[in-house]
């Protein structure tokens, strides 16, 4: 029931986007100034204020990222040796990359809080922290082989992304030991709390149902392999590693969670399947409603 009730805001939140976007209530020249200025201000200032006080449990953290690496690593590997043995084309071969590694951390975040309190929430940021650099640099390269120039100074894009950038300044200040003025805290938290309604409402906006027509088969694989064969991997790895159950709770849920919008913008970029990646998202985040309660019932 807690999850369900966990839930339920983001549904109407990302529920309440999509149907805004469609109605044409709010023009498009609104979603996009409010997608830039969550991504850009807003969202990097919520993971700066999660990671900026909060206390670094660095042997915890460390076995959950080695976790999140044996998971990642691994399944990008098998994806690879897939890529060679059918022959699947750079274009292809991303969005089938971005579709299992890549994770909607507004969804993430919005959920952490509401399941696992503060901790839970700041342990997730500390995760993403690292978790943001790596996934998108996969991301780069499975677009880019062969092209070298191009994936470098994509490369260097992603070191420039806001919420990298975002989470090395909340590192960084927690690491220095200063603090914010109570003043400078307050108005910080304020644009925080602005950042995952907004991001839930993007979300929505983002879906789109029309593309589901396209492609069955490698929709319903990369999402099957998505919410239901990379969670139950998850799960082994951090029983394997002796993981508690909480940290365990946090790492499934991480890849419990859709592929993100945002892995429609990097296909358009390197001119990869585009519609299938929207498809793939947007299939993703309306089987994550289901997927998600019953595997948490499944599994604890």
């Amino acid at each position: 029931m807690n999850i369900i009730m966990a839930l339920f805001p983001l549904i109407v939140l990302i529920a309440m986007g999509y149907v805004l976007k469609r109605t044409q209530f709010l023009k498009n020249e609104f979603w996009e100034n409010s997608e830039k200025l969550n991504y850009y201000i807003l969202f990097p200032i919520l993971l700066f204020t999660n990671l900026a006080d909060v206390q670094l449990e660095l042997p915890a953290i460390l076995q959950m990222l080695i976790a999140f690496f044996i998971i990642v690593f691994s399944v990008s590997a098998l994806l690879w040796l897939c890529k060679k043995i059918y022959q699947i084309p750079p274009g292809r071969f991303g969005v089938y990359l971005q579709s299992h590694i890549r994770f909607n951390t507004y969804i993430g975040l919005a959920l952490m809080g509401t399941l696992f309190g503060a901790k839970g929430m700041q342990m997730f940021a500390m995760l993403i922290a690292v978790a943001i650099p790596a996934v998108n640099i996969l991301s780069v390269m499975g677009f880019s082989q062969g092209q070298r120039g191009q994936w470098l100074n994509t490369l260097w894009a992603v070191f420039k992304n806001p919420l990298i950038l975002g989470c090395a300044a909340g590192i960084l200040f927690n690491l220095s030991g200063l603090g914010l003025l109570s003043g400078m805290q307050s108005l910080l938290k304020i644009l925080a709390a602005m950042s995952l309604p907004l991001g839930l409402l993007s979300v929505g906006v983002a879906l789109q149902f029309g593309q589901l027509r396209y492609d069955l088969f490698s929709l319903s694989w990369n999402t099957a392999g998505r919410l239901i064969a990379m969670p139950c991997l998850a799960y082994a790895v951090c029983m394997w590693a002796g993981l508690d159950t909480m940290q365990s709770a946090i790492v499934v849920t991480f890849f419990s969670l859709p592929t993100a919008s945002a892995a429609y913008i990097l296909t358009r970029y390197f001119q990869g399947d585009s519609q299938l990646m929207a498809g793939v998202i947007s299939l993703q985040t309306l089987c994550f409603i289901a997927s998600f309660p019953l595997l948490m019932w499944l599994l604890y």
